[in-house]
C-alpha cells in the first residue's frame, strides 16, 4: 500500500473510532431516531459540499451516479440500525473490534477469491495480524455463558456483514462505476432520508424528534463531521489501493477504541486488549512493507 493511501486509511480510523465513540453513548432507547437525527445533520453539512465540487469540477453526472448511491444507501441504513442495536446490547470493546474485524476478513475473502485481486505474502500477513489482533481485543475477559456477550457478538459480526457488502459495493462503484466520491457519499446520504423517515413515522413509542435533539445534539454533531470525512478518505484510498488492503487497514480504528473503551468508557480488563491492539498495529506494518 502506497504511503498516500496508507495516510488516508489512517487519519479515517482516527475519525471513524471517534464517531463510534460518540454513537455509543447516544439516542436512549430511540436508536432509529438518533440515527434519523445525525443522518439529517449530515445531509445539511454535506449537501451544498457536493453541489460545490460538481460545479467546481464540472464533473458530467451519469445515471451509475444515482445507481450505485441507492445501492449504497440501503445498505448502510441497514449497517447502522444493527450497529445502534450492537451498542444497545453490547460493550465498545466487544461490538466494535467484532464489527470491524470480521468486515475486512469477509472482505478479503470475497477479493480474493471472486473478485481475482492478487496480494503478497506479507500484506496476506498484515490482514490474518489484524483479525487476530480483532479477537484479542473482543475476546478478553468475557466469558461463553454471559447472555449480554453473547447478544453483543452476533450484533457485532452482523454489523461486520453488512460492513463488508457496503465497502465491496463502495469499491465497485468507484472503480467500476467511475462514480466520484465525493458525489457518491453525497447522494448515498441523501438517498437514506426518505427511507428512514418511513422507519421514523412508524416508530414505537418515539421521542420527539426536540427532545431527542437536545439531548444528543452534540454526539449527533460528532457523527454528521466524522462519519462522512472518514468515509470519503476511505472512498479516496480504495482509489489508490487493492480493497483488501484498505479494508485491513481501517482497523487500526481498533486501537484507538480499545484506549477510548478503557480510558473513555472505563470497560474492565484492558491489558488483554491493548496486548491485541500491538497485534494490530503490527499487521498495518506488514501491510504498509507490502
Amino acid at each position: 500500500m502506497s504511503g498516500a493511501a496508507l495516510g488516508l486509511v489512517l487519519t479515517a480510523a482516527l475519525l471513524h473510532a471517534t464517531w463510534n465513540l460518540a454513537v455509543k453513548g447516544a439516542g436512549g432507547g430511540d436508536r432509529v431516531g438518533f440515527v434519523w437525527l445525525y443522518i439529517v445533520a449530515c445531509s445539511a453539512l454535506w449537501a451544498p459540499v457536493g453541489v460545490v465540487w460538481v460545479v467546481v469540477t464540472g464533473e458530467r453526472p451519469t445515471w451509475w451516479w444515482l445507481v450505485g448511491p441507492l445501492v449504497s444507501a440501503l445498505v448502510h441504513i441497514v449497517y447502522q440500525l444493527v450497529l445502534q442495536q450492537g451498542y444497545a446490547e453490547g460493550d465498545l470493546n466487544l461490538v466494535y473490534p467484532l464489527a470491524r474485524g470480521s468486515g475486512p476478513m469477509l472482505t478479503f475473502l470475497i477479493a480474493v477469491t471472486v473478485l481475482g485481486q492478487r496480494l503478497t505474502a506479507v500484506e496476506v500477513a498484515g490482514i490474518l495480524a489484524i483479525v487476530g489482533g480483532v479477537l484479542l481485543i473482543s475476546l478478553a475477559g468475557h466469558t461463553a455463558r454471559s447472555q449480554a456477550h453473547r447478544a453483543g457478538a452476533i450484533w457485532g459480526l452482523g454489523t461486520g456483514t453488512t460492513i463488508a457488502a457496503y465497502t465491496l459495493w463502495d469499491s465497485h462503484s468507484v472503480n467500476g462505476l467511475h462514480v466520484p466520491p465525493v458525489p457518491y457519499f453525497v447522494l448515498g446520504l441523501v438517498l437514506q432520508l426518505p427511507f428512514l423517515a418511513v422507519l421514523v413515522a412508524r416508530r414505537n413509542d418515539p421521542t420527539p424528534v426536540s427532545e431527542l435533539w437536545a439531548s444528543a445534539r452534540t454526539p449527533a454533531l460528532t457523527v454528521a463531521i466524522c462519519s462522512p470525512l472518514a468515509y470519503i478518505l476511505v472512498l479516496r484510498a480504495m482509489q489508490l489501493a487493492p480493497v483488501a488492503l484498505v479494508a485491513a487497514g481501517r482497523e487500526s480504528s481498533i486501537v484507538i477504541g480499545a484506549g477510548f473503551g478503557w480510558l473513555v468508557l472505563r470497560e474492565p480488563r484492558p491489558a488483554r486488549r491493548l496486548v491485541g491492539a500491538l497485534v494490530v498495529l503490527a499487521g498495518i506494518g506488514l501491510i504498509a512493507a507490502g
